[in-house]
């Protein structure tokens, strides 16, 4: 994991332009007249897009230096290079809302490792289309619980229900975990850039409904798990991470949905955290993803 800045004055840049020559002068040269010290800074140069990726972490070490200028100065800079952004702290902890429905292992997770720390995120709630008592074994400490059934003919109204929780806890990231429902082409657009479901299986193989009795079926000699962003497109959005396990043909369904267990949630956590921590950009139906 990366170390943070020891003060309060550490940012974080991640941005995407058309590529050009210059890039990493301007941006560097912007950053020493605001009084800030890079710590780490990764780049890609995509050739098929022709397009420029860059995450910067930063210190401000000049005193007197506001935030809101440095922010007009990124903003400046941004007009001239037609150049898409994101500017936080680094000791920023986004809201997040997690949606579950029966399995609950990465629910658990994640909650876990919130509790110790791995996780610097804020949970403003947890909403189901289960009752509580399923999660009855879960300390959910504190977090606000929201039972949302979906009824035959009221999915519209669930998923109003579901986004007007999202905005009036102020959540800035969706994580579906596990979370068993096909969003409709308008909630996935509501919640673009900021939802991240977790598929059980490697995409682009076995989409869709019970992907570990179609890898079964075909008998795979390699299962997987893959976090993806949301899109209207089912289990297409922007890959952000991805793992997979041997098995043999020996395994059964069930063994197939024991061991994948594991690996939805491990990648399920790696893709929270490099959204929360902004190594991921956006490049049409990819992401780059910078990773420590």
């Amino acid at each position: 994991m990366t170390m943070l800045s020891p003060t309060a004055r550490g940012y974080i840049l991640t941005l995407s332009c058309p590529d050009r020559s210059g890039i990493v002068a301007t941006l560097s040269r912007i950053l020493f007249e605001v009084g800030a010290n890079i710590t780490e800074s990764q780049q890609y140069n995509d050739v098929s897009s022709d397009r420029f990726f860059m995450r910067i972490m930063f210190d401000i070490v000049r005193e007197g230096q506001s935030e809101a200028d440095l922010r007009g100065v990124i903003a400046d800079v941004a007009e001239n290079l037609s150049m898409s952004y994101r500017l936080n702290r680094q000791s920023y902890r986004p809201k997040v809302m997690i949606l579950v429905s029966k399995f609950d292992h990465c629910l658990v997770d994640l909650l876990y490792r919130w509790r110790i720390g791995e996780l610097p995120i804020d949970p403003v709630g947890i909403a189901a289309n289960h009752p509580e008592e399923i999660y009855r074994d879960i300390d959910f400490y504190g977090i606000p619980f929201h039972y949302l059934p979906v009824a035959k003919g009221a999915k519209a109204e669930q998923e109003a229900r579901i986004l007007a929780l999202v905005g009036e806890s102020g959540a800035e990231l969706v994580v579906l975990a596990r979370y068993m429902q096909i969003l409709s082409n308008e909630m996935a657009a509501a919640l673009s850039g900021k939802c991240i479901n977790i598929h059980h299986s490697f995409l682009p193989g076995f989409k869709g409904a019970r992907p570990y009795h179609q890898a079964y079926d075909r008998g795979v000699k390699l299962i997987g798990a893959t976090a993806h962003y949301v899109t209207s497109d089912l289990d297409e959005g922007p890959i952000i991470e991805q793992d997979v396990e041997r098995i043999s043909h020996a395994d059964s369904p069930e063994d197939l949905i024991r061991k994948g267990r594991d690996i939805e949630r491990s990648v399920l956590a790696r893709a929270v955290r490099y959204h929360i921590e902004m190594r991921t950009v956006m490049n049409g139906n990819k992401t780059i993803v910078f990773t420590s």
